[in-house]
């Protein structure tokens, strides 16, 4: 007799929604590293202060700290910053830094009369890059018993060790397509996630969490990024059928060549149901480096929340730019822009930072 398939999320019916379908929550993790900000720290709470603002309208914010003294320093900003206490919720984790996308809980759902959600719990290495990392892999467990969901367990189908996936690799559509890169989930020796782990079962992997079908494979993400390829500073869905790519003119650059390979990919690649995809080109603000360090700088690190979509800003003639295209695309949602020089040091923004919790 053939023993049945193991049991998956998928396979009970749950699938990660797209980022703007309705939110309950949005997570962010109160920095507390200065070492994620190297000599840049000061400005950065008021930042998260700026981010909070923004959201809290229209969703609960809820706030991962390590211990009383750490909210009351958040409070504060909040405070001052004038956020609604009322639309914060405060969680006392210990973490190792602070980028939710990444070790902040990854949500699921599955679709009925009474929608249930639950957390994936994907390994967490630090971008297999950083030794920091044990609590911060940590949080998904925490996180589903701070709002009592169920934790599902993340398994590699070839050997049942824990799949290593952090949340800035991925985008999805909400109807069964995924997008990330071949630099980021299949490097095998830069920074390497699931060590053996070959793209037929890494693809396995996706569909099995995540309840998508269809993954589509792009190249190499942007310079600067230590992330080694993450998609959401290069690539991001804004409606099921239309993605932004980011799209750098000068060919002196080192991001064109890679850039312009993703675009042909994408060209010939298709969606879920057959049909092409829209490609809309997002510009890349000018080369931004601090002590001599060329840093991830992307408009496509933008977080779209119920009420708002923020986007990074750096100062930069194309801001203006980047505002009128993502404005154009989600008529619905005021786009704000975000200062994001000082926060871009810490090899990330907004996206990064932020991780969505859909409504139940």
């Amino acid at each position: 007799m053939t023993a049945a398939p193991p049991e998956t999320p998928a396979s009970n019916g749950y699938r990660m929604p797209a980022e703007w379908e309705p939110h309950e929550a949005t997570w962010i993790g109160w920095p507390h590293n200065p070492e994620d900000w190297p000599g840049k720290f000061s400005p950065i709470p008021w930042v998260f202060g700026e981010i909070v603002r923004m959201l809290a309208p229209g969703e609960v914010v809820r706030i991962i700290v390590g211990d009383e003294r750490h909210e009351g320093k958040a409070r504060r900003v909040l405070d001052r910053a004038g956020v609604d206490p009322s639309r914060v919720e405060f969680f006392r984790f210990p973490t190792d830094r602070g980028w939710t996308r990444d070790m902040g809980p990854i949500f699921v759902r599955k679709s009925g009369k009474r929608p249930e959600k639950a957390v994936v719990n994907f390994g967490f290495n630090a971008w297999a890059k950083y030794d920091n990392w044990k609590r911060d892999a940590k949080t998904h467990a925490r996180g589903a018993k701070a709002v009592k969901v169920p934790l599902l367990p993340a398994l590699r189908p070839d050997s049942g060790r824990p799949f290593v996936l952090e949340g800035g690799a991925i985008d999805v559509n909400g109807r069964g397509t995924l997008l990330t890169t071949e630099e980021c989930l299949l490097d095998t020796r830069t920074q390497v996630r699931n060590p053996g782990l070959s793209k037929t079962a890494t693809e396995q992997a996706l569909r099995d969490h995540l309840g998508v079908r269809n993954i589509l494979w792009l190249g190499k993400g942007i310079a600067g990024d230590d992330t080694h390829g993450h998609v959401d500073d290069l690539c991001r869905f804004v409606n099921e059928a239309t993605v932004v790519l980011c799209e750098e003119k000068n060919e002196a650059d080192e991001n064109y060549p890679a850039l312009r390979e993703n675009r042909e990919r994408l060209a010939g690649a298709r969606l879920e149901n057959g049909g092409r995809i829209e490609v809309v080109p997002l510009p890349m603000p000018a080369p931004l480096s601090f002590d001599g360090v060329r840093l991830p700088a992307s408009y496509a690190n933008f977080y779209i929340g119920n009420n708002a979509v923020i986007v990074p800003t750096f100062n930069d003639p194309n801001d203006r730019v980047a505002l009128g295209i993502l404005g154009e695309l989600f008529p619905n949602r005021p786009v704000v822009g975000i200062h994001a020089v000082d926060l871009v040091w810490g090899f990330g923004t907004l996206h990064c930072l932020t991780q969505q919790e859909p409504a139940g």
